[in-house]
């Protein structure tokens, strides 16, 4: 592995440029990047201390700086020192505020204002903790979003990304020898979406989950490949039985898995 310093430069929490840089960088290999991460840079003395640092530890910059007078500011400053500065944002923004014809504003932070938006995902986010592995069954119907599945398929993971996305999403889990609940049979408000995953994946994950938690994996149907497979062959003729929508999460990421169920919930706005 060879390692890059690789200074991440943002006027507000940096959490775009973050998820810029990772996706970027899963593309090399043998590239350990050293990571600095510069966030809420808003002034001229801030930005001092930015390229000071960057002459310490010289490697490419990342930014979304939105303030004319300060992106200057850097990029003369890496020009300098003989390193890249990319501008993540400004093939974005400037392609829209040709398209739309509309002035950029150049306020730093506003993906974070706490307009209708942000409050929309708080009440998501309140609602999915509520209504995590099967709580709160009598307001179900005001979900948008209901998550059924056994044991360790990734419910709760998956409806606390989609409440940061404002969805308000709850999960039941599906126990052999538990009915479900009525309120989750006769739901006709929410989209209801069944999670299954291979039987082998299941039992590995159920193992470290009860090795993590110090208790022993011997001799319990909770791992029992037999007993697996019948509570994932139950689970999908429930599904079926109930015309739900399946999602198989054996080799999706909670992203992946996200993103199928907002396809889903947009298609079923639309009938």
């Amino acid at each position: 592995m060879t390692s890059h310093h690789l200074h991440l430069v943002s006027d507000a929490t940096g959490e775009t440029i973050n998820s810029v840089a990772r996706a970027c960088l899963v593309q090399f290999e043998g590239i350990e990047p050293i990571e600095h991460v510069w966030s809420l840079i808003r002034t001229a003395g801030q930005m001092d201390k930015v390229l000071e640092g960057i002459d310490n530890h010289q490697g490419a910059v990342i930014y979304t700086i939105v303030n004319e007078r300060l992106r200057q500011h850097l990029v003369e400053g890496c020009r300098k020192v003989g390193v890249p500065c990319i501008p993540v944002l400004d093939p974005v923004i400037g392609t829209l505020a040709s398209y739309y014809g509309a002035e950029i504003k150049g306020r730093p932070g506003l993906q974070h204002a706490l307009d209708s938006e942000y409050f929309n995902r708080m009440e998501a986010m309140n609602f999915a903790l509520a209504h995590d592995d099967g709580q709160q069954f009598a307001d179900l119907n005001a979900a948008d979003v209901v998550l059924a599945g056994v044991s360790r398929t990734s419910k709760t993971p998956t409806c606390i990304y989609l409440a940061n996305r404002g969805i308000k999403a709850a999960n039941v889990p599906i126990v052999p020898g538990c009915p479900l609940p009525d309120e989750l049979l006769e739901a006709e408000g929410p989209l209801v979406v069944g999670l299954t995953k291979d039987p082998e994946s299941l039992v590995q994950v159920r193992k470290n989950r009860l090795r993590s938690m110090g208790e022993s994996d011997d001799e319990t149907d909770y791992v029992d490949i037999n007993q697996v497979r019948d509570e994932v062959t139950m689970a999908r003729r429930l599904f079926a039985a109930q015309g739900w929508p399946v999602i198989d999460v054996s080799r999706r990421s909670i992203e992946e898995t996200a993103a199928t169920i907002m396809g889903h919930y947009a298609r079923s706005k639309e009938l």
